[in-house]
């Protein structure tokens, strides 16, 4: 086989990996499920507190805009400068479509490079933005997994293997921080992948990283809290160890939404006193407001903003043909 060959097959297993683990991911989620009755399931949905899924709501809300937010600091970084709406709709519309379709990269970028090439930004600056928005996203994590296993010693990580986990943890934490800021202080020559030139940002700009993307993750997993608190008794900080984990997880596993994979995950490193048929209740929420709301409001928003440019198009072909002076 040449190498020709070897990197299209590896491009097929990679593109068919994640309709793989979705399928893994669905049966195990069903699997857990089985287990349980739906009724409990529904019953358990509907007695939600209305003021804790008003909770959830607004926080999911904050969430997305911090999220759009990963957009701005891009532009940032590639020194370019654009109206607040058109990168906050860029950042909503993106991360809808990438947090429900996995592939972020691909899900999330199509949708950028759609509104941003018609905002004028280059293509290798749309690949520059993606990148960035991924690290951003990283660098958070590790700065809330260090604070989260540094304010609760005895995490629920622990009793999985051995408490040496929470060391390795924290290590690849600390390390993976430290070596970016290090980096964007030092490292002043350009990293060249596939003829695309990255810098490494300023500090300035990886400190505002570190909160925006943490404001991203603590919100969403504010979402998921302010559901399950009436109904399961774990402490904040173990709780978002473990959200921060299996989130990691789900999207890594390029499952859509991490689907199941979260689920799962997450399940499975709370303790095993918890009532897993609430539980599963809480989760099937979780997804209908942090997942499916803002996937049908983003597609209303699609479907309005690419009317209206049609439209304006549409006039200005008009326009043109109309003062287009006639031939003599």
């Amino acid at each position: 086989m040449n190498k020709k060959s070897k990197k299209r097959l590896f491009k097929k297993i990679v593109s068919w990996a994640g309709l793989f683990f979705f399928g893994v991911a669905a049966f195990m989620i069903y699997h857990q499920l089985s287990r349980y009755s739906l009724t409990d399931i529904k019953k358990a949905i509907i007695e939600m507190p209305n003021k804790n899924i008003a909770y959830a709501c607004l926080a999911s809300f904050f969430g997305y805009l911090a999220l759009s937010s990963y957009d701005y600091l891009a532009l940032k970084y590639i020194k370019h400068k654009m109206a607040m709406w058109k990168w906050m709709f860029a950042g909503f519309l993106g991360f809808a479509v990438s947090n429900n379709a996995g592939h972020a990269i691909v899900s999330g970028g199509a949708v950028r490079y759609r509104l941003y090439t018609r905002w004028r930004v280059a293509a290798t600056d749309i690949v520059k933005m993606v990148t960035f928005s991924g690290f951003t996203y990283l660098i958070a994590c590790f700065f809330l997994v260090i604070v989260g296993l540094l304010s609760s010693p005895h995490h629920v990580l622990s009793t999985l293997s051995s408490r040496y986990l929470n060391w390795t943890v924290m290590f690849i934490s600390i390390s993976g921080l430290l070596f970016y800021l290090w980096g964007c202080i030092f490292y002043k020559k350009p990293i060249i992948i596939k003829e695309i030139e990255f810098e490494m940002p300023s500090v300035k700009l990886a400190f505002a990283q570190i909160f925006i993307g943490g404001a991203d993750i603590l919100m969403a997993s504010l979402v998921l809290y302010f559901l399950m608190e009436s109904y399961i008794d774990v402490p904040f900080f173990t709780f978002i160890g473990v959200f921060i984990i299996a989130q990691m997880l789900g999207i890594y596993s390029q499952v859509p939404g991490g689907l199941g994979v979260f689920e799962v995950v997450f399940t499975n490193l709370l303790p095993d006193d918890e009532d897993q048929a609430m539980l599963f209740a809480v989760l099937i929420l979780y997804r209908l407001i942090y997942y499916l709301l803002p996937l049908i409001l983003s597609g209303i928003a699609l479907f309005c903003y690419e009317f209206e440019w049609s439209e304006r198009k549409f006039y200005k072909k008009i326009k043109k043909r109309v003062d287009k002076p006639a031939d003599i």
